[in-house]
């Protein structure tokens, strides 16, 4: 089986991180849409409660690794 590309992308503004594999979102967190913070889980969305941005990040990596151990 073939390893997939994972790609991680952010814009500063409207912010955003994603986590994309094989040109899907997987996860994404971003403030974006007029929705304010909020994250995505493949096709889910749900509040996130934007503290800082060392949160953000340490949230985002969180989730790349429950992501990895197929908890998400």
């Amino acid at each position: 089986m073939e390893k997939s590309e994972a790609k991680y992308r952010y814009a500063v503004g409207d912010l955003r991180i994603v986590y994309i594999v094989d040109d899907e979102r997987i996860i994404g967190y971003d403030n974006a849409e007029g929705k304010g913070d909020h994250r995505h889980y493949r096709n889910k969305t749900e509040p996130y409660g934007f503290v800082n941005l060392r949160g953000l990040v340490e949230d985002f990596y969180r989730d790349i690794e429950k992501y990895k151990e197929g908890e998400l």
